[in-house]
């Protein structure tokens, strides 16, 4: 399984997304600090999920860390993340 296949199966378990989008950043980070040969060490994430109704930007995201937490550790390097309530998702209307 690939790190963002393991990305999206965490994520998709822990918060039963509306939609979530997963792009491997790495290429535009080869040869910098924490680039891994072959990518998958820099993600950007976007999230749409009724878990996070009512809670502040901070606090989804580090609801989203907590699930990641060990690939954050061993494997993902960055991680950009654009976390969204339902009634905030433009594109999902």
């Amino acid at each position: 399984m690939t790190v963002a296949q393991t990305l999206h199966r965490k994520l998709t378990e822990a918060f039963q997304p509306t939609r979530l989008a997963i792009v491997d950043d790495s290429h535009k980070h080869a040869g910098h600090a924490g680039a891994r040969e072959g990518g998958e060490s820099h993600f950007s994430v976007e999230i749409v999920a009724p878990a996070f109704t009512g809670k502040s930007r901070v606090e989804r995201q580090r609801l989203v860390y907590g699930v990641l937490a060990a690939e954050l550790r061993e494997q993902v390097h960055a991680l950009a993340l654009r976390t969204l309530a339902p009634d905030e998702d433009r594109a999902g209307n």
